[in-house]
């Protein structure tokens, strides 16, 4: 095969790769900067010059035949050195440079992460920043992401972690919702009141421990229930300072300033909920051999920027 015959081809397998991990000719076109028309004419191409069905299209979804998938499988590895490889080539001359596409939970990403990544793209002009935040969880190598910043226990073994703080959960209601119905004396006590639930956390179940001087780790498990359920921590935040009934908040969506008479009031502080929001704010990535320098760059802009945590603005007492 000529050099004028392979490489058209070359380019045509490679977005075989792309499709297989996107599953969608619309992302796969987005992606790849044509359109979605195109894709499809160079797939039938490829399968034409192929003698093969390598796509199977269904008015729902997008996979691969056998053939196909076993095309990928045995391309994908030097797609990913022929890219390892051009990156780090990239990186040894001039400054750092190119798109760096970043998810975030919706809350973090607003109050936080946005004036972290403004102050950074000062700092690097040449860096480009696609963020998109959402609150669902987001398989990165899949939907072409660079990194993921995420609060959990437990991050992916097959990822790359960098810790960005410590975070909590933290117990709360409103001044007023505490002064209608008494301020609980003890996580059983919950279950006779309003609790304002996070949707995909948990399923009605709050589990807490309290640890003393005298007792090892006292765990109480409380079934609870309330009038409303919500997926993202900025709503459940404004829903509390309603007087709506006590919940849980991730320190981050705390209010950080004082409210007047809406400020929120700690509950139970000496009981931690367990297994909640998480316990760390982590950058992920999926595990590769070389990352690029503009991805290193941001991972170390927000290591920085996040070092000093989240101040809540209360201690034992109000949340301000």
């Amino acid at each position: 095969m000529s050099t004028d015959q392979l490489s058209p081809l070359v380019a045509d397998l490679h977005l075989l790769t792309v499709l297989a991990a996107t599953r969608s000719f619309t992302e796969t076109a987005r992606r790849l900067g044509t359109s979605k028309a195109s894709v499809s004419m160079r797939i039938s191409e490829l399968e034409r010059t192929a003698g093969v069905l390598l796509v199977r299209r269904t008015t729902r979804s997008v996979g691969l035949t056998e053939a196909g998938q076993q095309m990928v499988a045995d391309m994908q590895p030097a797609f990913d050195r022929i890219s390892g490889s051009y990156s780090a080539a990239r990186d040894l001359v001039g400054k750092p440079r190119g798109l760096v596409r970043v998810t975030a939970p919706v809350a973090l990403g607003r109050q936080h992460l946005a004036p972290y990544i403004a102050a950074f793209l000062q700092q690097f002009p040449d860096i480009h920043i696609e963020l998109e935040l959402t609150d669902r969880f987001v398989n990165l190598a899949n939907e072409g992401f660079d990194l993921a910043i995420r609060h959990t226990n437990t991050p992916p073994e097959t990822h790359v972690a960098w810790v960005l703080c410590e975070t909590r959960s933290v117990l709360v209601a409103s001044a007023d919702y505490l002064a209608r119905r008494g301020m609980p004396a003890h996580p059983a006590d919950l279950a006779a009141h309003d609790c304002l639930l996070y949707l995909g956390n948990q399923s009605g179940n709050w589990t807490f421990a309290k640890t003393t001087k005298r007792k090892s780790s006292e765990r109480v498990s409380v079934n609870i229930r309330g009038s409303l359920k919500v997926n993202n921590s900025e709503v459940l935040r404004e829903a509390l300072l309603a007087g709506l009934g006590i919940g849980l908040l991730p320190d981050f969506s705390l209010p950080s300033v004082h409210r007047g008479e809406h400020e929120l009031v700690r509950v139970l502080p000496d009981w931690q909920v367990q297994g909640f929001f998480g316990e760390r704010i982590y950058a992920l990535r999926p595990w590769s051999a070389q990352v690029p320098k503009a991805v290193q760059c941001l991972v170390e802009h927000l290591r920085a920027s996040f070092a000093p945590g989240f101040a809540s603005g209360f201690g034992d007492g109000e949340a301000g």
